[in-house]
């Protein structure tokens, strides 16, 4: 395991995080979406996006964290959680509101060249001690289907599926999700 620590997100880190949701979409969904989608996406765009969410999130409950490497001169932007209570992108297709108990993973995201060295455990697990002292009592987050080491992945932490699913259309081809939650007890997460 890295040596490494989580920290909340500064409107710096915007296009940092940015080039990290780029990378990692291109390099982990390179087969799931269209070459011409993933090749359309602009930088700039999503770094103004995550500066908008870092310096003017909705509510104190919604966070933009990062994961930082640390080596012995350098420290690392490697990957960045966002999350915060559920909405109605956290919601399955003709599904009603959520409780207000429920938190959603909107990303999380360990850019490929730093995963399975422990970012994304630090992330998830700075992100669950975020929603118990928010009071949260659930969490949902959707993973693709074709997306197995995220479902692995938040099933090592003790997310289920809790039987939602939902298609995203993307430049007419639709790309299936499922949706995983945990109950947020001491043990999980």
């Amino acid at each position: 395991m890295a040596l490494g620590f989580v920290r909340p997100a500064r409107p710096e880190d915007a296009a940092e995080i940015a080039r990290i949701q780029l990378t990692t979409w291109r390099t982990a969904y390179r087969r799931l979406f269209p070459a011409h989608v993933l090749a359309n996406l602009d930088e700039a765009f999503l770094a103004r996006g995550w500066a908008e969410a870092i310096e003017k999130a909705p509510s104190p409950r919604h966070r933009v964290l990062i994961a930082i490497e640390q080596a012995e001169s350098a420290q690392t932007v490697v990957g960045f959680a966002a999350a915060g209570p559920a909405d109605e992108q956290a919601l399955a297709p003709e599904e009603p509101p959520l409780a207000d108990g429920v938190a959603a993973v909107t990303d999380l995201l360990v850019e490929p060249r730093w995963q399975r060295r422990g970012h994304g455990s630090r992330l998830l697990a700075a992100t669950v001690d975020l929603w118990r002292e928010d009071s949260f009592t659930s969490a949902v987050a959707w993973a693709y289907d074709a997306d197995k080491p995220m479902q692995l992945f938040l099933a090592s932490s003790g997310w289920e599926p809790d039987g939602a699913g939902r298609a995203l259309d993307v430049d007419d081809m639709l790309v299936n999700q499922l949706r995983l939650h945990v109950g947020l007890d001491q043990e999980t997460a």
